[in-house]
């Protein structure tokens, strides 16, 4: 897979790589245990609170820069 504008939908396996690294620090971060593969053991309240903390985290990013 290519990094040329005709996959701009797509991400390249070095992005998913690093989005998994991004989302497994932040629910280390939490106290949730997710693991590697299936997470549909997490309850919503889990999820959520991972992605929110990716979130703030990416804001917090931008606002430093």
């Amino acid at each position: 897979m290519s990094d040329n504008n005709s996959n701009k939908g797509t991400m390249t396996q070095k992005g998913r790589e690093a989005l998994d690294r991004f989302k497994m620090e932040s629910a280390s971060e939490l106290g949730v245990n997710l693991k590697s593969g299936y997470n549909g053991d997490l309850t919503s309240r889990e999820a959520g609170s991972i992605g929110g903390r990716m979130v703030q985290k990416m804001i917090n990013a931008y606002k430093m820069q």
